[in-house]
Order: structure tokens, then sequence, then C-alpha cells
């Protein structure tokens, strides 16, 4: 199958979540073959690897395509990831999100991002507990030069289907808590990749960031 094909078999499942294309091993020829087929939402997990890839691609590419940090960010890279990318989905720590929002602030502009959440409390991975979250939620969403679109998860990488569908409905019930109780709107779920993107959007993902289903 090419990738024309996988996309539209990964859309029979994915209902209204946006397919993000997640670019991380692909070729620019790849990512112009995405775009051919329809894809308009590119993800990357390095800066080094988007700045060289994106870089090489037409303008017309370049110019209507939404772009998605995917990866850990480091303070020390935030100056080369705010405002080039229109979406940050892993702010896993206040200080980040104190750099974004500065960095954001000296170029004028609001920063789309989302907090990472490490729902399933895997040592391997980053985020926020959930309990970490209701704590800094206050003061991550009085920063002004940013905005706090929804929360983000990894789920374990199993083929224990409940264990991944626990971890989904776990983000969507700590989304709906904090609109709750902070009286707030985050209206983005980003979760779901390649092996389990079919379950979390039956858990309400709004946003699914796929590589290998699509690009294999």
């Amino acid at each position: 199958m090419n990738i024309s094909e996988n996309l539209k078999n990964i859309q029979t499942y994915t209902s209204n979540a946006r397919i993000i294309a997640v670019t991380k091993y692909v070729t620019v020829d790849k990512v112009i073959e995405a775009y051919a087929a329809g894809v308009r939402d590119f993800g990357e997990n390095k800066v080094q690897d988007a700045e060289s890839k994106r870089a090489g691609l037409p303008e017309e590419i370049e110019k209507n395509s939404t772009w998605h940090f995917l990866g850990h960010l480091q303070t020390n890279k935030v100056k080369k990831v705010v405002g080039v990318f229109d979406y940050i989905h892993s702010v896993d720590s206040l200080k980040l999100a104190k750099a974004i929002s500065e960095c954001a602030a000296s170029q004028n502009i609001v920063q789309k991002m989302f907090i990472q959440v490490n729902i399933a409390k895997e040592e391997s991975k980053s985020g926020f507990s959930p309990e970490e979250v209701e704590e800094n939620f206050s003061e991550i969403s009085k920063l002004d030069s940013i905005n706090i679109v929804g929360l983000m998860t990894m789920a374990p990488f199993t083929s224990d289907f409940e264990e991944q569908r626990l971890v989904f409905r776990g983000l969507r019930e700590l989304r709906n808590l904090l609109q709750e109780k902070f009286n707030v709107q985050l209206g983005e779920l980003s979760m779901g990749m390649s092996n389990d993107y079919k379950i979390a959007v039956e858990e309400g993902a709004t946003m699914v960031r796929i590589g290998q289903a699509l690009f294999i």
C-alpha cells in the first residue's frame, strides 16, 4: 500500500480526529507524497530534524501545513520551537511552560501548547503526573503568552488493549476534571499512535500521531 491508501484506511477509523503525520523517520519526498495525499498536519520529534526537513520542502507545503512539535523539549531549545511550530505537544514542566511563555512574549505571539501527562506513570516517559497537573494548572494557565489547547499522553507499548484504553480514558477524565475545576475549555486530546490510535479515538482523541501506519 502507498501513503494515499494508508491514509484512507486510517481515516476510516479516525472519525473527526486530526491525523498528524509523524515524519521522524521519513524523507522529504515522503512528506511531499503525504501532502499530495491530503495530509496537512505534520509532527517532528527533534528540532534539528525539523529544521533540515522543512528547509527542503516546497514553499507551498511549508506555508499550507500545520506543524506540531512532539518530542521532549529542553528549555535551551525553546527559541527554535516557539513561533516555528503551530503546536507544542510536550510541555512537561512548569519551568518549560514559563520559558515558552517568555519566548512567545518576546515575539509578541501566543503559543499553542499541550500539557503532557504521564497517565500510566511510566518511568521511561516524560510528563506531569495527573496529580501534578492539578497542582500546577492554575499557575500555568495564568502565563500570558501561551494557550493551553488540551492534554497529551502516550499509552504503554503493549498488546493489552484494555491497559491502553484505561490510559486514554484517564486523560479524558482528567481533562473533564480540569475544565470543571478551573472553568476552562481544553478542546484537544492528543493521544494515540500507529499501534493504538483506534482505541484512542474511541476514548475521545481529537488528534492522533501516526508515523509507521501511514508511511510503511
